[in-house]
């Protein structure tokens, strides 16, 4: 073996070992300072790609169930509603029995029939959710919500068969039967026969009752719906976020197991470029 002076190739290895052991070390503190484990692209670019990927489609599935909650929120609403709207009908249905009696005050069931209808039209008016009337006028047209991807959307439409988009607002069944008990006189409770009559009443209240049935029907159905998308979307995003947390969080145990290696591996490659950068003072003993 030579002597040389000028270039100590046995000290540079040991030094460009010591300098590789130092990056990873540094690595593996800075992944447990961190907690993550691609601290930039270059660590793992298809991992960082499919990852950064799953993010987005996460915060489409997060944005979706809270569109999926508020659909919840506006079929609650509405179908508190025609809760209240059927056990007004059904206490016109018990004065309409009433009128059959000829010894009733038909003049005060005429007056009860149309406090009755005044409150139903006030429900099918004014029942709100965040500022849009979800029974009446544009209601029948249904409201879109995007409940998945951005393709996949529901329409509910529970309303179709109470509103429209005329002019008067209800469907033309409502329209008629509505007006028929806010109209309602003592005279026509008297009446056994005829359109004007308690019969024909009756008919209307049958109306009222299937449009309000039919509206409930639809909530419940398109409730049904909004909870299977959403357990389904809670399946989507747990297995996403597992990925995302396998390709992006940093193992803690294995970090610290290389981390110590490293500062073992660094300890004594200091000790031993140490001992090779001396080496070569061996050469001095030539001159003695």
């Amino acid at each position: 073996m030579g002597f040389r002076v000028n270039t100590n190739t046995d000290a540079l290895q040991a030094y460009y070992q010591l300098a590789k052991v130092n990056a990873e070390t540094t690595k593996a503190q800075l992944r447990l300072s961190s907690g993550k484990r691609i601290l930039n692209v270059g660590d793992d670019t298809s991992g960082f790609n499919v990852g950064t990927s799953l993010k987005g489609k996460v915060a489409v599935m997060k944005g979706a169930q809270n569109n999926i909650a508020s659909a919840k929120n506006l079929l609650a609403t509405a179908e508190g509603a025609l809760l209240g709207m059927n056990d007004l009908l059904t206490k016109i249905e018990g004065k309409l029995s009433d009128a059959t009696n000829p010894t009733a005050d038909r003049t005060a069931l005429q007056e009860d029939i149309r406090a009755l209808s005044a409150e139903i039209h006030n429900i099918l008016l004014n029942t709100k959710f965040n500022d849009s009337k979800i029974l009446f006028s544009a209601a029948g047209q249904g409201y879109a919500f995007q409940v998945g991807e951005s393709t996949d959307t529901l329409l509910i439409d529970y309303a179709s068969t109470l509103s429209s988009t005329g002019q008067g607002g209800y469907g033309d069944n409502i329209s008629v039967s509505i007006s028929s008990f806010q109209n309602v006189s003592a005279t026509t409770l008297m009446s056994t026969s005829g359109t004007e009559s308690v019969q024909g009443l009756q008919t209307a209240l049958v109306n009222l009752k299937s449009a309000v049935a039919g509206a409930l029907g639809k909530i419940g159905n398109f409730s049904q719906r909004l909870d299977i998308k959403d357990e389904t979307l809670n399946v989507a995003i747990a297995n996403a976020e597992s990925t995302i947390s396998r390709l992006f969080d940093a193992d803690m145990a294995m970090e610290q197991l290389k981390a110590t290696r490293g500062s073992i591996l660094a300890q004594a490659g200091t000790a031993m470029l140490a001992q090779l950068n001396a080496s070569p003072q061996q050469v001095l003993q030539l001159f003695q």
